[in-house]
């Protein structure tokens, strides 16, 4: 069975729903296409800038989510080797700051936005197959026995980097020794501030900790596999996630404090290993959302941002044609991917940096250094990974 649509996405995380909802706004019939059901946890470090809290009361979530995100980030640290370095969160235009929200009600609240503005969701089905037509692509989705075929002049990649799959997004697995894996925890209960958003810097990686919603303080930690090895040698305990996690506390006084008394909330999460850079926006017909078209180390926790910026971002650029031909259809995606190169470029390079320098032999030790003596250095780092840097403007085509 075929149902046409204006354009098939395929993800409803945060990219693929805030294009879905940016697109159904202009008036065009879309599609997501979702493999999972929801409430889902993701590893993800689950802080919005204040940036994006505009951004969220455009794609119709901002009230659920100030009502129910963690407090003010108002105050980022470093947890490294010897005492916590603390400076003042860089404030954006206006007076809000940034707050975290977990995944797991995040995605629901923009899902549920989508639908409400007319976006047809199929999940939990899975896209098995694209291809590309002249005027119109073809998405072959399935559930069980059941298959369909959605057809659209647009197809949007939103499925993150990670995704297995046979699509011609999906990226390939390699394991090699620097690769970094990421693991994610809850707990109930600890001593953080609730203002504060540490950097957390140790041997072989990197992390971040946040206060989120109901009380639950998130953490969030990557590390190169060589390193895990080792730190697996060194933990009596025999799971990846809590030999890391010991291997944080011995390293980290200020992690060891903060979650003294803290209760695990639910069991750790992994996934990797991540893919930082800059890819291809656009390339066979296909535009690209999310960690699909580029991802940051999230040393610089800007991971929910850039998803949905981007998203943002390609609903302006394919509103500025009516009609989705061929010929529009490679104009938007230039103009999306210079757009991109220029919100996001310089956060990814930024970060490829600061983890290079965090996790290599004595970075962590020398990051505590320069950071103690100039504490004003982790408020610009903040400024420069984009955590102030606002939208551009864009007027979009409204089809009736």
């Amino acid at each position: 069975m075929d149902k046409h649509f204006d354009a098939v996405i395929v993800g409803a995380g945060p990219a693929g729903t805030a294009a879905a909802i940016g697109l159904a706004q202009q008036g065009r019939s879309v599609a997501i296409v979702e493999r999972s059901e929801f409430p889902r946890r993701k590893v993800c470090g689950e802080f919005t800038s204040a940036i994006n809290v505009d951004l969220l009361d455009q794609l119709g979530v901002g009230a659920e989510f100030r009502a129910q995100a963690g407090p003010e980030v108002r105050r980022v640290a470093l947890f490294a080797a010897g005492d916590a370095v603390e400076a003042p969160m860089p404030k954006g235009q206006g007076t809000a700051f940034g707050r975290a929200l977990g995944r797991d009600i995040l995605d629901g609240l923009l899902l549920d936005a989508a639908r409400a503005g007319g976006v047809t969701v199929f999940q939990p089905w899975r896209a098995t197959k694209i291809v590309a037509g002249v005027e119109r692509s073809s998405v072959t989705i399935e559930l069980a026995t059941e298959q369909l075929q959605l057809k659209a002049p647009v197809i949007v990649a939103a499925h993150g980097s990670w995704e297995p799959g046979k699509l011609p997004t999906n990226l390939t697995k390699i394991n090699r020794p620097h690769d970094f894996l990421g693991f994610k925890a809850h707990f109930i209960g600890g001593r953080l501030p609730r203002d504060l958003m540490p950097l957390i810097a140790f041997p072989g990686g990197y992390g971040g900790m946040v206060w989120a919603d109901h009380d639950r303080l998130s953490l969030s930690f990557c590390i190169r596999r060589d390193a895990l090895v080792a730190a697996r040698r060194a933990s009596s305990d025999g799971s990846a996630a809590e030999a890391t996690f010991n291997h944080i506390l011995r390293y980290c006084p200020g992690v060891a404090e903060a979650l003294r008394g803290a209760e695990l909330a639910g069991p750790w999460l992994a996934a990797g290993p991540i893919r930082p850079g800059i890819r291809r926006a656009y390339a066979d017909d296909i535009f690209r959302v999310g960690n699909v078209a580029g991802e940051s180390h999230p040393i610089i926790a800007e991971g929910i941002a850039m998803a949905l910026q981007s998203g943002w971002i390609l609903a302006a650029q394919l509103g500025q044609f009516d009609t989705w031909d061929s010929t529009a259809r490679a104009a938007a995606g230039r103009a999306y991917a210079s757009v991109w190169r220029n919100q996001f470029a310089t956060r990814i390079r930024l970060a490829s940096v600061l983890s290079g320098l965090a996790t290599s032999t004595n970075g962590a030790k020398l990051m505590h250094l320069v950071i103690s003596r100039f504490p004003v250095s982790l408020s610009t780092g903040a400024r420069l990974s984009g955590k102030t840097k606002t939208l551009p403007k864009f007027t979009a085509c409204i089809v009736k």
